[in-house]
């Protein structure tokens, strides 16, 4: 990674611990419409623990705990991560819920073939590398025991918003000092090739609303 990418990482860690702060439950409290979905097809495959990757400050590792799922949720803003555990323990769940600080640009703690789901809203779009896009998704599958499910949504570039976002270079754009990517299905499919396709679905959601992927692959 060169020096401006690590200056760009940086910045962006930054950037989101003081919009966590600023702004406690930033996303609100009501679930994804991804993490809705990730509900019904964990528990059709009778999965009943999931390691959220970039939880942020927990509206759906809450919403997953709620619904009888044991989650371990990640994400690199400890600020986000004590709301989240605050919030948990006020509701009574923080015997479903626990969290961990790690940055997925580092390889994920749990060992290979350990983990029978994980879950990232919006996480893929944030700014990493493709180099570091392809490293992250190789360590969740590496993670996953045959048969794992990996849920995730992302913008898509057909997002009105997509316009006004700056170009960086490299696939990579910036609005409001956060920095991310956008996906076509063209690069969905590059993304999780060599995995088990189950599901790509695009939709809306919000009251823009925004245009986004949901996509489901299991490991072979």
């Amino acid at each position: 990674m060169n020096t401006g990418h690590v200056e760009l990482a940086r910045a962006q860690q930054e950037r989101w611990e003081t919009a966590y702060a600023r702004q406690p439950q930033l996303h609100g409290a009501e679930p994804s419409v991804a993490a809705q979905r990730a509900a019904e097809t964990f528990g059709a495959a009778g999965i009943d623990d999931v390691l959220e990757l970039g939880a942020g400050h927990g509206r759906d590792a809450l919403f997953l705990a709620r619904q009888g799922f044991s989650v371990h949720a990640t994400d690199f803003s400890e600020t986000a991560l004590d709301q989240l555990r605050q919030q948990a323990q006020r509701e009574g769940l923080d015997d479903r819920v626990t969290a961990a600080l790690h940055d997925v640009r580092d390889p994920l703690p749990p060992a290979d073939a350990t983990v029978n789901a994980v879950f990232a809203n919006l996480l893929l779009n944030m700014a990493f590398t493709p180099d570091e896009l392809r490293g992250l998704v190789g360590e969740i599958h590496r993670v996953l025991r045959p048969g794992g499910l990996f849920v995730y949504a992302v913008w898509s570039a057909d997002d009105p918003c997509a316009a006004n976002w700056q170009d960086l270079g490299g696939g990579l754009s910036v609005h409001d000092g956060f920095a991310g990517r956008f996906f076509d299905r063209a690069r969905l499919d590059e993304l999780t090739a060599g995995w088990q396709p189950v599901d790509t679905t695009a939709y809306t959601e919000g009251p823009k609303p925004h245009r986004l992927w949901r996509v489901t692959v299991a490991k072979r």
